[in-house]
């Protein structure tokens, strides 16, 4: 069974279910927050990078016979662990955490040779991330920025630094290598931020489509709410006009026959007759309007089980009819442990009703929504106070094709509102729900 005021997931086929997956993920792992997981991306960038630094030196080595020295490798490594320290602040701070690691890129070209190339992947994610954050125009213009201070820069210092090596390979003229690291900055630049802007773009279409959602929900509660006070306060005026119209006539007509007693006999009769016939047809009038606001199923047996009282208007049923209640579930199937503790007290009758409704719907809602689950019922007297306690494991899906109509959680809440007792309703594990409902009472003698 489902809580109207539970949660909203995403449906499996939603476009961003993974990405609610993952974030759920993170979460369990204790990286809550936009800081913890950008410092925990540059840790991971940090390993990558480093073993990218020792993958590329070992290739040399073990392809061309060049060994470099220790120190540059050193260097290197401490730049990319710098470029990748550079990621923590790339939300707060997109547009500097892309710059920076421009910088550190073009210092990587600096120690190495210009036949030798290592894009750093810190890189990537800053321009991603610059992608998703940033307008259009704005982005635009950072990502033509930090290619140019790429290509400008890294042509000014290309190989400065390297360590004086000789490689086996056709060394490449200052203009071969400038044009290099201009059209590097194309996958490394343009590609990333492109595919940042799809990712921020569809963000924030899925961010309007949740406020919109949300607004429709609230209308909807809104409208749902309106509705419930307007027919609440016509059933109050229909209740008033039709005890007022009717009871003002059977005391006028009471208090004649009341004269009339002992002086004209026959005539009293008829009076009280009279307001006999008044009183059934009050009677009948506020059962009407009162109906008006049931399920049209009551009164054809769609909430009724058979034989239970209170159907086709006989006495509405209390905790005395939990017995009943509790067979006619049995005869369609529920597993039922019906518990009973403590000397019973006597409910008022509003109460009495009100408690037996709960019981009702949440055996019907178990049945519905648990088939086949094992429901625990107690109903426990104590001094002061009488509880109910229905709880229900995991079962299987709709016993029924039915759509089921009956209370639900908000029309439990209603009625113990009403009769001043607390209701408690929420799950208790996978597929479990419980209802528990509480009601201070007076014994007699204790007044």
């Amino acid at each position: 069974m489902t809580n109207d005021d539970g949660p909203v997931r995403w449906a499996p086929g939603s476009p961003f279910a993974a990405a609610a997956l993952v974030d759920d993920t993170l979460d369990r792992v204790g990286l809550r927050g936009e800081r913890r997981r950008d410092v925990a991306l540059a840790v991971a960038l940090t390993a990558v990078s480093i073993g990218l630094v020792g993958f590329l030196l070992a290739s040399l080595e073990y392809l061309e016979g060049v060994v470099v020295p220790t120190g540059t490798w050193i260097s290197l490594a401490a730049v990319l662990v710098a470029q990748s320290l550079t990621v923590c602040a790339r939300r707060r701070h997109p547009v500097a955490c892309l710059l920076g690691a421009t910088v550190f890129q073009v210092t990587m070209v600096a120690l190495l040779p210009a036949e030798v190339g290592l894009q750093g992947p810190a890189l990537f994610v800053a321009a991603y991330t610059c992608g998703t954050r940033l307008r259009p125009g704005r982005l635009a213009a950072v990502v033509v920025a930090a290619t140019l201070l790429h290509w400008a820069a890294g042509s000014l210092v290309i190989g400065r630094l390297a360590p004086e090596i000789t490689l086996p390979l056709i060394s490449e003229s200052p203009l071969t290598a400038s044009l290099g690291l201009l059209l590097a900055g194309l996958p490394v630049f343009v590609i990333p931020a492109l595919v940042g802007a799809y990712v921020g773009t569809r963000r924030r279409y899925v961010d309007l489509l949740r406020i919109r959602a949300d607004e429709e929900a609230r209308a909807q509660r809104e409208r749902l709410e309106a509705a419930i006070r307007a027919e609440r306060a016509g059933m109050a005026r229909e209740l008033h006009d039709i005890a007022a119209h009717h009871l003002s006539g059977m005391v006028v007509q009471a208090g004649a026959a009341e004269r009339l007693v002992g002086r004209d006999d026959e005539a009293a009769r008829k009076a009280m007759a009279w307001v006999r016939a008044q009183g059934k047809e009050t009677l009948a009038s506020l059962r009407l309007v009162v109906g008006a606001l049931r399920d049209p199923d009551e009164e054809s047996g769609g909430l009724h089980h058979r034989g239970e009282p209170g159907a086709r208007g006989a006495p509405v049923p209390g905790l005395a009819a939990l017995d009943r209640l509790v067979a006619a579930e049995r005869d369609l199937g529920a597993d039922i442990d019906l518990v009973r503790e403590g000397e019973a007290h006597d409910l008022p009758p509003i109460a009495d009703v009100t408690a037996y409704r709960v019981v009702q719907e949440s055996l019907s809602n178990a049945r519905d929504h648990a088939a086949g689950a094992r429901v625990r019922l107690l109903v426990r007297h104590e001094s002061g106070r009488v509880v109910l306690d229905i709880e229900n494991g995991a079962g299987g899906a709709r016993a029924t094709a039915r759509e089921h109509r009956g209370l639900g959680v908000l029309g439990m809440r209603e009625r113990a509102q009403v009769v001043g007792a607390a209701l408690e309703v929420g799950p208790t594990g996978p597929g479990g729900w419980r209802v528990r409902w509480e009601i201070p009472v007076e014994r007699r003698g204790e007044r």
